[in-house]
């Protein structure tokens, strides 16, 4: 389970070690004087905790300081743990890429983000994190985005994906969705380093279950290296009695051990020894041995961290057990409430004096010729990497041409465009890679999957290419643009996010589009969040939605997803009632990827068969153009009659039962206008534009909604209402809003739509109360 050593490293000149220790010290002063600044110095007028971990930062130290200084290539990228964002930027500070004005701006706006951040640092972050075990489990797919794009364009280099784990983090379960997907078994370039410090935020762990956690590794296939003890401690072991203390130090529990750290030198000597062959042990080791081997754990050790990455074996992840302790060289090393605790300022007088540098001047550097300033700079000039390329033209065409006729579901119509894409502008398609999670063929992608191949690190046999009853083609290659992972939807939008961020590191542009069953968006909502702010840009798409997948019930039945979509930052988005609107938005959507300033997309589709001849698509080129320009702003006017007495805004599948209302309601004597709303986020955006607090345009309000034809409204969709419920605010009228808010049951449609109230004799219904 747990590699041994069986080819140790060459020792390193003594001088080279004093060295590396030397930078160490001045990684773990500058770490935990950044903290000191933002919550000691700094003046704070709002009095409000400002916060950081030097406890969590200290316990990576070791770590950070063997991996850059040592290891690390210029290929290299590397996933730092929230809480030791101090040290990334104590490293990029000491390797040039941090002036030290920064140095007091933790926290502050405009300054140091609370974690690592690739968009908003202004220092190098490989991967953004924060939200705990989706930065764990970025690299892991960074990995794959790196394959994919060396596999297609020849970009993308080679370069280990490490991942910094805190341990706690281990308890997340996208951690080991990742984990146990097949394809990750492939991956040996992945790394993760596990800071095994065996503490959460409130208490020291009872049973960290090392042992347990490392099996679980194993079994999916990861390599499982154990840095468990230091030198110090390993040189204990070699003496008399050592085979004791090993065993008592193995079988204590990890309060008790992390109790005796706190311990003073005679207390230490009555508790540690359980026998009196290791109370001679402990008899024999003066008191500053004593005490410093009893912290001597691998996760603290350089010779012992070497040893560990020269262990790695690159034809299968790998996952390092890093034993150490939280706080490590700081006075609050192993309390159970470190974990946001603050050194004193005496505290911080005290450690400056043992690390050799100054409370009045902290952010002092090596000096010009020093052994360590050399370091530092071969270090900087190792790491450096060649600029990003500048970026491909990517052309997407606005139009693909095609009037559908007949009926037919949005659904089906993101597979017939990615198809026509492809025969259209086949380099642009080149660049368009799909995701999904086992519903390649129940979301429509089929005629696209057997089109352009799944996408696999190796090519693998198709055995079912002569079976003559086989409708999906699963044909693996290198050369594919279809991934499929398991069911875990937080490993698909993981995938998305890094495919999404290849324009920003390798100059490739891709376009992703990521397929989903709606109702799980919001199981996926949070890693593609984190991927969007951490600059990955991608499609979401959503499918089927809403309570018009009727027969599938409640649980089935997405009800929030589309003010989510309205609602998430970096993201547009898009429902569409009729395939061309879904061709014309998911064309607008993939022009926003892939560049700076671009933007992702969710795209909410249906499963409805709908009537295309409802769509009433202009024929005229110029006014073709018109309504594709009115789609992608977020609505057009689909029944305008001269003197409406009500305006119905629908989005989505429902848009049939308000034309049908609509017709109605004139018949009644009531003339309706009806408004096909295509993105209630951009007309929000519109909203807020016209008040001057969005810079997107508001052309489309005048267009669609304008005040000199301001009626009485109803609004209609299949999700909540108060999407939508703004819309009557554009011109101040009175309304009604329909829509989905409690859990559906199974049905054939027009039953679970009157359950709802979004029938067509509601949205008359409506109508006639406001008039």
């Amino acid at each position: 389970m747990t590699t041994s050593i069986e080819q140790p490293v060459p020792a390193r000149p003594a001088s080279e070690d004093a060295t590396l220790r030397a930078i160490r010290n001045r990684v773990l002063w500058l770490s935990t004087a950044i903290v000191h600044h933002a919550n000691r110095v700094r003046p704070n007028p709002y009095g409000m905790k400002v916060g950081g971990h030097q406890a969590s930062s200290a316990s990576m130290v070791s770590i950070m300081t063997s991996l850059w200084f040592e290891h690390l290539r210029p290929g290299d990228r590397v996933s730092v743990k929230p809480h030791a964002s101090p040290v990334l930027h104590a490293v990029n500070h000491l390797l040039g890429d941090l002036d030290a004005s920064y140095l007091t701006t933790l926290r502050q706006f405009g300054g140091l983000q609370s974690y690592p951040s690739r968009s908003k640092d202004p220092d190098p972050a490989d991967y953004s994190t924060g939200s705990v075990g989706i930065g764990a489990t970025a690299p892991v797919w960074g990995a794959l985005a790196r394959r994919y794009v060396d596999g297609h364009f020849g970009a993308g280099g080679t370069g280990r994906q490490y991942s910094l784990v805190g341990d706690a983090e281990l308890d997340e379960g996208a951690v080991w969705e990742a984990v146990l997907d097949p394809m990750v078994a492939e991956l040996g370039e992945v790394v993760w380093i596990v800071d095994l410090n065996r503490q959460s935020l409130d208490r020291v762990v009872p049973d960290i279950g090392a042992s347990r956690l490392q099996g679980m590794f194993a079994a999916a296939g990861w390599q499982v290296i154990t840095a468990k003890y230091g030198s110090l401690l390993e040189e204990a072991f070699q003496r008399p009695g050592g085979e004791a203390l090993r065993a008592r130090l193995d079988t204590m529990s990890n309060p008790e051990y992390q109790r005796l750290l706190r311990c003073d030198v005679d207390e230490l000597r009555t508790r540690l020894p359980d026998s009196d062959i290791l109370r001679s042990l402990v008899d024999g080791l003066t008191d500053d041995v004593l005490l410093e081997a009893l912290g001597s754990l691998g996760g603290h050790d350089l010779t012992a961290l070497r040893q560990a990455f020269h262990d790695i074996d690159e034809t299968r992840p790998t996952v390092i057990f890093a034993y150490t302790v939280k706080g490590w060289g700081l006075a609050s090393q192993g309390h159970p409430q470190n974990h946001s605790a603050l050194l004193t300022e005496q505290q911080m007088a005290e450690l400056a004096t043992r690390l050799g540098t100054s409370l009045d001047d902290p952010w002092h550097g090596f000096e010009p010729g020093t052994p360590e300033a050399l370091l530092c700079a071969a270090t900087a000039a190792r790491l450096r990497r060649t600029p990003v390329p500048a970026l491909p033209t990517v052309t997407v065409p606005a139009d693909l041409g095609r009037t559908p006729t007949g009926r037919a579901t949005t659904q089906a119509a993101l597979g017939r465009a990615l198809l026509d894409l492809n025969r259209a502008a086949p380099q642009t398609a080149a660049r368009v890679v799909t995701v999904s999670p086992d519903v390649s063929s129940s979301t429509n992608l089929g005629g696209w999957v057997n089109k352009v191949g799944v996408w696999s690190p190796t090519a693998r046999p198709d055995w079912f290419a002569d079976d003559a009853e086989t409708i999906l083609h699963w044909r693996e290659q290198p050369t594919g643009r279809h991934l499929e992972l398991g069911i875990a939807e937080t490993n698909l939008v993981g995938v998305l996010g890094e495919l999404g961020a290849t324009w920003s590191r390798w100059g490739q542009p891709l376009l992703p589009i990521g397929v989903m069953y709606d109702p799980f968006v919001e199981r996926a909502l949070e890693p593609w969040s984190f991927g969007i702010y951490a600059g990955g840009q991608s499609i979401l798409v959503g499918t089927p939605s809403g309570v018009t997948l009727a027969p599938e019930g409640g649980a089935h039945q997405s009800i929030k997803t589309p003010s989510i979509g309205l609602e998430q930052p970096g993201c547009v988005s898009y429902e569409p009632a009729f395939v061309l609107d879904a061709e014309w938005t998911l064309l607008a959507a993939l022009n926003q990827l892939g560049k700076p300033g671009g933007s992702s997309a969710y795209l909410r589709l249906s499963t409805r068969s709908v009537d295309q001849a409802l769509a009433v698509v202009p024929q005229d080129s110029a006014a073709r153009e018109h309504r594709r320009r009115q789609v992608v702003a977020g609505a057009y006017a689909l029944r305008k009659p001269a003197d409406p007495a009500v305006t119905i805004c629908a989005m989505g599948a429902l848009l049939p039962e308000a034309l049908q209302a609509a017709e109605r309601l004139s018949a009644l004597g009531h003339e309706a206008e009806v408004v096909c709303v295509t993105s209630a986020d951009l007309l929000f955006r519109a909203v807020q534009a016209r008040a001057g607090r969005d810079e997107s345009a508001s052309w489309i309000l005048n267009a669609v909604l304008p005040a000199d034809r301001a009626r009485p409204m109803v609004t209609v969709l299949d999700g909540h209402p108060h999407t939508l419920a703004f819309l009557a605010g554009v011109n101040g009228v009175p309304a009604c809003h329909l829509g989905v808010t409690r859990f559906g049951q199974s049905g054939n449609l027009q039953d679970v739509y009157r359950y709802h109230g979004v029938d067509v004799d509601s949205i008359i219904a409506a109508g006639l109360d406001l008039l």
